[in-house]
């Protein structure tokens, strides 16, 4: 068979591949063309490769490009099968007088004709062959020679047909043709733009297996993506900001493309340009703040004004499509503006090293409270038959992120929104398992450019409560929440959240996110305590709350590293005691003496006696686990203890308990131990009011506090009450 052959047999290919996109009407092709039929049985009767060839030349004869529908060329492949195929690809001598390859091009150019079929492309024996196609990818040879150029498009033909096909993604992940289009990318060899298209469909329908199997690769590519962004005077560098997210690795970004990407960015945003310019640029500087915060800005005057800009753009391109009546709402792009002004609450919030000045933070609070009344306006017109579309829970975020930090400004939009924000969230909570990946469909839509990308974490209900927090706090916007059922909402939001973290749930990988939420809602509750008793009285809710509690707390209180959650457990639960003494959960119940066992233990252990060299007495000092965390924890061990001391005369079976814990004698014996110059009058204030509630409540206890010199322990440190209260019988 001659070289010349071979060139002709490859029309087989040319004719499938042309009819792979325009099927033309010619079922009954074959029986009007004998010729065909006549050549076809020659394939199937052939006894050998010589006699294969020719009957395969007769065939590409008889056929013309385009005149192939996809029954024909289904016959064809059957007629010529894998076996011949596959000694092409793997016969190592060519014919005399032809190149190397020419056997190889052959197969693939038969492979390629095949693979227009969808359900071949997705044939066992056409997946084996990933590795050998991936491998012609990154094999040298003469750029000009043109049967290695048409063998390189078969083979892009038949990777991007398997990549069309369901799993085709992952045997191609698995074959190493992520690394061969790395690459065949970086050498900018013939083909090297269709190595780069199908690498951004891979990274589109499987980001994390791609990273995972070629990272070095794929950091490479990006690299040069990245530099050609930065270097770029024409229009590519508009193309550049649509391909560059889905180069933008789900782990640390390097630091030499952060840079050329935010100089790039820099040169686009500042200049004048349309709208299909300016998106593609504020939907990659969105995903770079997703992903790297403000990292990527560079610190200094230049930095400062660059994030100014970027959230500037942002608040704009909100307002003008949130406001305008009739404007079109481009939900890709605002959704990316939401996440740039997110970037600029956390900068204007940011106390240290911070990228902005304060004129500059004073400007872009006054922008962005434009934009999030823009927000505001946009889901006052919210229908029910909306509410679960992603673009809604974006606003409904980027309105919690502003909450969060101010809830002064637009006070009376806020509260006319709180009832419409109750519902939605209540909505959204109940319908869970419908609704479960919204959160994933916004980042979907704007901030993550493949479904596996980094989502924006946590459900409706956790983004709101910080600003309801706050807003629980104030008068008028906690009457409108008590009134649309907003405490009881929260009541079964911290019931269910709470079950994520009871024994049999792995919390080592549950996110920081969950406990943070159940933290605030600890807040809520006590901002609700504290100004709203009557309602924690009467809410059936917080029964079922307090007996959480009390079941809770004693496990907590064991655990490391959840100090803080149990701070806010044990303080919330003594206040509500306080109001639910009579409940009969709280009459010396094995739950209730386990709780206040639990708070107790949490109440006391919080300081030591630490000796210092020289000194001849120790101080009183924080406890190694409560050190770190003192600043977050103080609050509530002042408030918890506050409470206890609440506690104690209205539940008379407290202060016998608290007695055999030993807590008034370690107490008077810490005390005794340490200076009294290194106990603050507040600590000061905060013990004697615990020792003189349990003096009064029982004999037993002022008898214990006797025998531990408590007389002598409240004289020198001057607790008047409590020396007092011991002098008596």
């Amino acid at each position: 068979v001659s070289c010349c052959d071979l060139a002709a047999a490859r029309q087989l290919g040319k004719a499938g591949t042309m009819a792979s996109d325009c099927e033309p009407a010619l079922s009954q092709a074959e029986s009007r063309n004998p010729t065909l039929e006549r050549y076809l049985g020659a394939l199937r009767d052939a006894k050998n490769d010589s006699e294969q060839f020719a009957a395969l030349l007769l065939v590409t004869k008889a056929v013309k490009a385009g005149d192939i529908d996809a029954k024909t060329r289904r016959r064809i492949f059957d007629a010529v099968g894998f076996t011949f195929p596959n000694r092409l690809l793997t016969t190592k001598e060519a014919p005399d007088g032809c190149p190397d390859h020419v056997l190889r091009a052959l197969g693939v150019a038969l492979l390629a004709c095949f693979c227009s079929d969808p359900e071949l492309a997705a044939h066992p024996q056409v997946l084996n062959k990933i590795p050998i196609l991936s491998a012609i990818l990154t094999t040298r040879g003469d750029p000009d020679d043109a049967a290695r150029r048409s063998m390189i498009d078969d083979t892009y033909q038949c990777l991007t047909a398997v990549a069309g096909t369901p799993r085709g993604p992952r045997h191609l992940i698995a074959g190493g043709t992520v690394s061969a289009l790395c690459q065949a990318y970086l050498g900018h060899g013939y083909g090297f733009d269709q190595a780069l298209a199908l690498l951004v469909g891979l990274l589109a329908a499987a980001e994390a297996q791609c990273w995972k199997e070629a990272e070095p690769e794929l950091l490479a590519v990006l690299r040069g993506l990245s530099e050609d962004f930065q270097k770029a005077e024409d229009a590519s560098k508009f193309e550049l900001c649509q391909l560059l997210p889905l180069f933008l690795p789900p782990t640390t970004v390097p630091t030499e493309c952060l840079r050329d990407l935010q100089a790039g960015l820099a040169r686009i945003l500042g200049s004048k340009l349309s709208s299909w310019q300016r998106n593609p640029a504020l939907k990659l500087a969105a995903r770079l703040a997703h992903a790297c915060g403000s990292e990527w800005i560079p610190a200094g005057g230049s930095g400062g004004k660059f994030l100014a800009l970027l959230v500037n753009l942002a608040c704009v391109e909100v307002r003008l499509a949130l406001e305008e009546p009739g404007a079109e709402v481009k939900e890709d792009v605002v959704t990316a503006c939401y996440a740039l002004m997110e970037l600029g609450i956390q900068e204007c919030t940011r106390v240290e090293q911070p990228l902005l000045k304060e004129p500059q933070k004073v400007q872009l609070v006054s922008i962005m409270k434009e934009a999030i009344g823009a927000v505001i306006h946009y889901l006052q017109q919210v229908g029910p038959e909306k509410q679960k579309e992603p673009f809604v829970f974006a606003s409904v975020r980027i309105l919690g992120a502003w909450l969060a930090e101010e809830t002064s400004s637009l006070r009376k939009e806020v509260c006319q929104l709180l009832p419409f924000l109750v519902r939605y969230a209540k909505s959204l909570y109940e319908e869970a398992e419908e609704t479960g990946d919204l959160s994933q469909q916004v980042a979907n839509l704007a901030i993550s450019p493949t479904p596996s990308g980094p989502s924006w974490p946590g459900d409706a209900l956790r983004l709101l409560l910080p600003g309801w927090c706050h807003l629980t706090a104030e008068d008028g916007p906690r009457e409108i929440l008590i009134k649309e059922g907003a405490p009881s909402l929260l009541c079964q939001y911290f019931l269910q959240q709470w079950e994520l973290t009871s024994p049999g749930h792995d919390t080592s990988v549950l996110p920081d996110s969950v406990e943070i939420g159940l933290q605030t809602c600890c807040h809520i509750f006590l901002n609700l305590v504290v100004t709203a008793p009557g309602l924690i009285k009467r809410d059936a809710c917080f029964t079922s709350l307090m007996n959480t509690l009390m079941t809770s707390l004693p496990s907590l209180v064991q655990q490391k590293g959840r100090l803080l959650l149990a701070a806010n457990v044990a303080t919330l639960g003594l206040l509500m005691a306080r109001l639910l003494s009579t409940s009969p959960a709280l009459q010396g119940t094995p739950a209730s003496r386990g709780f206040f066992a639990a708070a107790i233990l949490f109440l006391s252990q919080s300081h030591v006696a630490r000796a210092s060299p020289g000194a001849e007495q120790a101080t009183l000092a924080l406890a190694p686990d409560y050190e770190g965390v003192w600043a977050d924890l103080q609050e509530l061990w002042f408030l918890g203890m506050q409470a206890f001391t609440g506690c104690v005369p209205l539940l008379p079976w407290l202060a016998p308990a608290a007695l055999r814990s030993r807590w008034p004698q370690e107490l008077l014996q810490l005390l005794g131990s340490v200076s009294p110059t290194s106990v603050k009058p507040e600590m000061v204030a905060a013990y004697q009011g615990v020792l003189v509630e349990l003096a009064r409540a029982n004999r037993l206890c002022r008898e214990a506090m006797r025998l531990q010199a408590g007389e002598e322990t409240a004289s020198h440190y001057r607790m008047a009450a409590l020396e007092q209260c011991l002098s008596e019988p």
